[in-house]
């Protein structure tokens, strides 16, 4: 006879089942990441995506999403108040993957709840904070998002992503003896700009899909404007010209953005492999995919969605893997990642 599930197992088995599901990407990183770390990290991750999924709701009025948005805050001191929620959710359009896990937030914080006290510390603050941005967001765009000014856009991509960065950042000197305290705030001069260039190579290869999708347009009516286009005539071909102009000033930030990424790489202790290896593989899918944009110029007009090939991800993961101990070795991958596709013969 088969030994009953506990309530701890079975939150555990739906955190690590879900995490494919909403992010194949992010999934392959976290699941590089050891014991309660890669715990804390897969947690906090599906937190987010929790939040997410309520901000990108397409039918939701602003003021309902913005109370769901408190509710999901509240969970973290009030346990009873997941279950609520997980019911509340239960209905809400969107992907099919990212409504199941929000119908089973309660799960996710059943398995946050297991972590040590001092991850669990770390993963609520940042995700409050994320919470707190996605809320402000929500309300200042009830009819969907429409990004105005470059700063603007850097504002909300501290939110959503940079948040992120930070998050990361203090689980790695939770668990790593040998970052020291000079190390750690060398971490965090990049630890932002880390998480916000994956989320601008993101946004930059999805502008259709956001824009369809999900009403929203994060490419700042500024810069548009400026080129001589407007966010409403942003997916219209007779201005695909203007409209990658205004994109290409996103580029340069993102090119910038991982540049310093880099530098936040090499200054995780060699010794932490395995956070290496986590941090090392979405750095350099953006490269590739950042790389594959700017060659790729009618992408927006042809409302094509930019994708690195399944030959490519594998050869980088491999090769990160093999040379994740190296600062030598990731430079060079990253310079010819950035150069030209790495696809290895199979």
């Amino acid at each position: 006879m088969m030994e009953p599930i506990d309530d701890a197992t079975r939150a555990r088995e739906f955190c690590n089942e879900i995490l494919p599901s909403v992010s194949r990407t992010f999934a392959l990183s976290i699941r590089m990441l050891p014991g309660s770390l890669g715990g804390a990290v897969r947690d906090a991750y599906l937190l987010c995506r929790v939040a997410d999924t309520i901000e990108d709701e397409p039918i939701l009025p602003a003021a309902e999403k913005a109370a769901l948005l408190d509710a999901l805050a509240a969970c973290f001191d009030e346990p009873a108040a997941a279950a609520v929620l997980s019911q509340q959710l239960a209905g809400i359009a969107g992907d099919e993957a990212h409504v199941q896990l929000a119908a089973h937030c309660d799960l996710v914080f059943a398995d946050f709840r297991s972590l040590p006290p001092a991850a669990q510390a770390i993963v609520k603050r940042w995700v409050l904070e994320m919470i707190g941005g996605m809320r402000k967001f929500v309300l200042a765009y009830p009819a969907g998002i429409r990004i105005q000014t470059v700063e603007e856009y850097k504002e909300y991509c501290y939110y959503v992503a940079g948040t992120v960065g930070y998050l990361l950042t203090d689980l790695w000197r939770a668990y790593v003896p040998g970052i020291s305290a000079a190390r750690y705030e060398s971490l965090r001069a990049n630890a932002r700009a880390f998480a916000q260039a994956l989320q601008t190579v993101n946004i930059l290869k999805d502008v259709a899909g956001d824009a369809g999708r999900d009403n929203s347009i994060y490419i700042p009516q500024q810069l548009l404007r400026a080129h001589g286009s407007e966010q409403a005539s942003i997916l219209e071909s007779d201005r695909a010209a203007q409209n990658r102009a205004a994109l290409d000033a996103l580029v340069r930030l993102a090119w910038d953005d991982l540049e310093h990424a880099t530098a936040y790489l090499l200054t995780i202790p060699r010794r932490a492999v395995a956070i290496r290896r986590s941090c090392a593989l979405p750095l350099l899918f953006a490269y590739a995919t950042l790389r594959d944009l700017t060659r790729t110029p009618d992408a927006l007009a042809r409302r094509h969605t930019v994708k690195i090939s399944r030959r490519e991800v594998k050869s980088l993961m491999l090769l990160s893997t093999l040379g994740a101990a190296s600062n030598r070795a990731l430079r060079a991958l990253v310079a010819r990642t950035r150069a030209r596709p790495v696809e290895l013969s199979w």
